[in-house]
């Protein structure tokens, strides 16, 4: 009786033929047969396991994978391609996604609100601002977000986004901290804005929006006393200009008291910041939320899509920042609203100023605020 060996058996053994099949042209016994091949579950063709494009429960020829399935580009399941999704977030629209991925991919571009990865700094320290700028009524969208960020982050990881429950359909668009200088001559907030608009958002106009400044609490000192004698000074600023302020900001008084709630007017600012240090203001809605380990949050500003409105935002903040740093208390109290914005030079600051009748009163021209 004719014996040979099996191809792939350890035990070397000589077997009947007639207990032997040949597959791809070598001799394999019952076992090695079953443990080393697959049967495609579409055609029926035997396959070599490392030849198998499908997966353990669903084994597959090379040519039926190429014809009828293809893969999860997330998690790498299997598919067929009747079963595939196809984001809302990809440029090209064609990449695959099972139904579990889809949706977190479609998401991942906005991301939950608390979100707050490792922050990027750029530009020189200490004083670093971060910007929350909240866009409305272009739909809180994936696919719209990604596109902001191809934009913003062009170069650099600069922004990210974030779901905002007080915007109607749309999101908020987050930097990480920068300088001012930085902010100025180097982030594309030209492109982003320009993105924005050309997308159906809006931000002064959406009436929902808001536009928040992060300053780090180190620019105004190397420890945590020095830090609130200048903080106190900030907020004896923001309470004794408050109707200036009111003007510069866009809002109205009741959106502000919803939003931004102001502490009220001491004699000292130590007593303005003692004051809110209490229970009743240990949230983030006031003009100058505290709450922040790291920051102090301006948050008393409508959003804005315009270019001019937004950098000039930036520049009122760094001017009180300044004022408060290097003024003394009797200084700030006795500091008229006049006084500051004759010290203002910015070029963008100070159009604005003139647009909101609280610099010289000259005519100028106004483009719409967005």
């Amino acid at each position: 009786m004719d014996e040979t060996t099996c191809v792939c058996c350890q035990c070397r053994r000589n077997f009947p033929l007639s207990e032997l099949t040949y597959f791809d042209g070598q001799p394999l016994c019952a076992d090695c047969l079953d443990e080393e091949t697959v049967v495609c579950q579409d055609c029926g063709e035997r396959v070599w396991n490392d030849d198998n494009s499908g997966d353990d429960d669903h084994p597959l020829c090379g040519r039926c994978y190429e014809r009828d399935y293809t893969r999860c580009e997330i998690c790498g399941q299997l598919l067929h391609n009747d079963d595939v999704c196809y984001a809302n977030g990809d440029d090209d629209g064609e990449t695959p996604y099972c139904a579990r991925c889809c949706p977190r991919h479609e998401e991942r571009q906005i991301h939950e609100y608390y979100y707050k990865p490792e922050p990027i700094f750029y530009g020189d320290g200490p004083r670093y601002m971060g910007v929350e700028l909240e866009i409305d009524e272009g739909g809180e969208d994936g696919d719209n977000a990604e596109r902001i960020l191809d934009v913003a982050n062009a170069d650099d990881e600069r922004v990210y986004c974030k779901h905002d429950g007080s915007l109607h359909n749309g999101f908020e668009i987050v930097t990480h901290p920068c300088s001012l200088e930085y902010h100025m001559n180097d982030f594309p907030w030209s492109d982003i804005l320009r993105k924005a608009v050309s997308m159906g958002y809006a931000s002064h106009q959406a009436r929902t929006c808001g536009l928040h400044i992060h300053v780090s609490r180190k620019a105004f000192g190397a420890d945590g006393a020095e830090q609130e004698v200048r903080i106190a000074r900030v907020l004896y600023f923001f309470e004794k200009h408050w109707e200036e302020l009111l003007k510069f900001s866009r809002r109205t008084q009741s959106q502000l008291a919803q939003w931004a709630n102001r502490y009220g007017l001491k004699e000292q600012p130590m007593q303005i910041l003692d004051h809110a240090k209490e229970g009743t203001y240990r949230n983030c809605y006031t003009c100058v939320n505290l709450t922040n380990a790291d920051t102090i949050e301006f948050r008393m500003f409508r959003g804005t899509l315009k270019l001019n409105t937004l950098l000039a935002t930036l520049q009122l903040v760094n001017r009180v920042c300044d004022a408060a740093i290097s003024l003394s208390d009797e200084e700030m109290k006795n500091l008229s609203w006049t006084s500051f914005a004759a010290d203002c030079v910015e070029a963008e600051l100070i159009q604005y100023l003139k647009e909101r009748r609280l610099y010289v009163n000259e005519p100028v021209s106004v483009a719409e605020e967005v």
